[in-house]
């Protein structure tokens, strides 16, 4: 009876997932002791670090699943650490054989790799980033999120990851790993996370140049632990500088979306980041126009920014070789501003606003057509 007890104890905490890792316990060997008194069940957990800010939501879950087992009246959880030597066990499992310092997002990666674009600044790149990143976790696939705008970070707080000071969450280390937070079941990296100083309630300016913008895109590929992704986006700064040059040197694979608004001066500089991405080996799959025309209460059509940029774009960047399509356009919306403001994404918060279903029916287009297989090795091994 007891050894069944322990058995189906074990079973429930170790299904508990790890709220960061978002895996389970018992896959992460943190399950280290269970025994059960009576009808009190006593578990120990080992966690990864010392101050692990998931602890309280690890131990509530583990008290949960131990007291949900027939036969148990309460749980008891202690928590303790990984010894260093089970921490770097844990690291080298994590990154499945890879060496330290490279990416997992190689060309032979399953997971689609899309950089959303634009030429200037100010048509809503990051905030279309953000919430097509929302609706591809709400369709199932497993998202990351790199907020490469390292200068115009604004990815952690469309998503609700800024406190009431602005200050964005400190991703958790194991050893040299990192792990993005969570949010709206998208995984999240952003420099504006490792800006916060001592005692300052302020975010400084990022004031760097080439050498330490690419380091900065680099360690986001190498030492972010994503896990599995099916989707990772990349929300660029607007232009050719020199964070795009690294992230078509870094990721020559990447598939680009460029984002414009439907006014010329607007469309015409959308074109030249397209070209540099395709310059660098990345393909652009397509265009989406932002703030086009909104329709008001009365029926009424307000063009605020003009038409037609969005079309442009895409016929100038199409050539014999590939066509490159307007994807669509998303109408100017004051819900949509208003909920990137809150830091809920729209297509959560206002899901019938018409730019919500316009992102829906963009991110619905995008996860029909997954990466494709032809031309890569599989990762199988020999047994």
């Amino acid at each position: 009876m007891t050894a069944n007890g322990i058995a189906a104890i074990t079973d429930a905490v170790g299904a508990v997932m790890d709220p960061e890792l978002r895996r389970p316990l018992s896959e992460l060997d943190m399950v280290r002791a269970i025994d059960l008194d009576g009808d009190v069940a006593r578990v120990e957990i080992a966690l990864t670090i010392v101050g692990c800010p998931a602890s309280d939501r690890i131990r509530a879950d583990v008290e949960s699943a131990a007291s949900s087992v027939p036969g148990v009246a309460s749980a008891q959880v202690s928590l303790t650490v990984m010894t260093p030597e089970e921490r770097r066990a844990l690291t080298e499992r994590l990154r499945g054989g890879r060496a330290a310092r490279t990416t997992p997002f190689g060309p032979d990666s399953l997971t689609r790799v899309i950089a959303v674009t634009s030429g200037k600044g100010g048509v809503g790149k990051s905030t279309l980033t953000a919430n097509l990143a929302v609706a591809l976790a709400d369709r199932g696939l497993s998202v990351g999120l790199i907020d490469a705008d390292v200068h115009g970070f604004s990815i952690p707080g469309l998503m609700g990851l800024v406190d009431e000071r602005g200050l964005a969450p400190s991703p958790t280390r194991i050893d040299d790993l990192m792990l993005p937070p969570v949010a709206h079941d998208v995984k999240v990296i952003s420099i504006g996370m490792f800006l916060r100083r001592e005692g300052d309630d302020t975010v400084p300016a990022v004031a760097w140049r080439g050498p330490m913008l690419h380091r900065t895109v680099s360690q986001f590929l190498t030492d972010v632990h994503f896990g599995d992704l099916d989707v990772l986006l990349l929300d660029m700064p607007p232009g050719t500088g020199d964070v795009a040059i690294s992230v078509g040197q870094l990721l020559p694979h990447a598939e680009v979306i460029v984002v414009t608004t439907p006014q010329t001066s607007a469309s015409d500089v959308a074109v030249r980041s397209g070209l540099v991405a395709r310059q660098t080996g990345q393909r652009v799959i397509g265009v989406i126009e932002n703030m086009a025309a909104m329709t008001l209460p009365d029926g009424s059509v307000v063009e605020v920014f003009g038409s037609g940029g969005g079309a442009a774009v895409a016929s100038a960047l199409s050539d014999e070789g590939a066509e490159v399509p307007l994807l669509g356009s998303v109408p100017l919306s004051p819900g949509l501003r208003a909920a990137s403001d809150a830091g809920s994404p729209v297509v959560l918060a206002a899901p019938d606003e018409p730019a919500a279903r316009a992102i829906e029916a963009l991110a619905e287009s995008l996860a029909r057509h997954p990466r494709g297989l032809a031309g890569r090795s599989l990762p199988l091994r020999a047994r």
